[in-house]
């Protein structure tokens, strides 16, 4: 049965946080979100990847909190457990095969290129022409309209306030609000759906489904509330992707994947134990039920 009711406690939200930030760092949709941040605006590659992710969260662990109700939730618990164990041994065996130091950075940069190729084929698809749609100039050309007409409303000598004189104000300064919030909301359409924004939210989405952060989210959402899991790993998804714009090909330069990859393994082993006794000793009701 869906359970969308608001969570009476903060359990699984560090798990949350911590599954995202240890699997998505020099993850795939880092790396695309660093890349598009090198050729497009900021906020706008920020807002689509983190809409992207942050939607991809609420699904999968929608999908976890629907699984309780298919089968019994010990059940789901253990299988989460065993989804843990399995990652966590598939991030140990590739974390031990990964070269440190400086063959190891280069392994990065040379998969940052492949990827930047890609995201590259991709723009050329959806704009026609390699590099997509600026928004700065489209930003800059407003401006310049807009300081236009504030010269041409400039000139001119001033006029005396009359009554009919400070009517005419009034409905002026009542129609340039009206007209300020009708550009913002443009402004904001214009965001939501210019070709970047589309080709970021799609390019990080399609990334995102089937990856390990996906499927590690729908196991937390078979164990805790789906408000709770949504935030966390939304949360989690945006300091990792708010490092990759800012800085992700300086960050690919100087972490070491190798020990991320490692620590990653430890944690989702860790949480393996933890959901694995949870599972061992799950209790259905309260135990003050139990014993009346």
């Amino acid at each position: 049965m869906l359970d969308l009711s608001l969570p009476t406690s903060m359990d699984g939200f560090t798990r949350s946080i911590s599954v995202i930030l240890t699997s998505e760092i020099g993850d795939r949709t880092f790396l695309i979100a660093a890349i598009l941040s090198m050729h497009h605006p900021r906020v706008t590659i920020f807002a689509a990847a983190l809409s992207a992710l942050g939607v991809m969260s609420f699904l999968s662990a929608l999908l976890g909190n629907i699984l309780p109700g298919l089968l019994p939730k010990q059940y789901t618990t253990a299988a989460a457990a065993v989804l843990f164990f399995v990652f966590g041994a598939k991030m140990l065996s590739e974390g031990l095969e990964m070269e440190g130091g400086e063959a190891g950075r280069e392994k990065l940069q040379e998969e940052l290129r492949e990827v930047q190729k890609e995201v590259e084929e991709a723009e050329e698809e959806v704009t026609g022409r390699p590099g997509g749609l600026a928004l700065d100039d489209m930003e800059e050309g407003r401006r310049a309209t807009g300081s236009a007409a504030h010269a041409e409303s400039d000139e001119g000598l001033p006029q005396p306030v009359t009554g009919r004189a400070r009517s005419k104000s009034l409905s002026k300064a009542k129609d340039s609000a009206v007209a300020s919030v009708r550009d913002g909301v443009k402004n904001l359409a214009q965001l939501l759906f210019s070709p970047i924004f589309i080709q970021a939210f799609i390019l990080t989405f399609l990334a995102e489904w089937g990856d390990r952060s996906q499927i590690t989210t729908i196991a937390l959402g078979a164990a805790h509330n789906v408000w709770i899991v949504t935030f966390g790993t939304t949360l989690g998804h945006s300091v990792c992707t708010g490092g990759a714009v800012l800085g992700g090909r300086w960050i690919s330069q100087r972490i070491s994947l190798k020990h991320i990859t490692l620590g990653g393994a430890v944690l989702f082993l860790i949480f393996g134990i933890m959901y694995s006794y949870e599972a061992w000793y799950f209790v259905e009701e309260p135990l003050d039920a139990l014993k009346s």
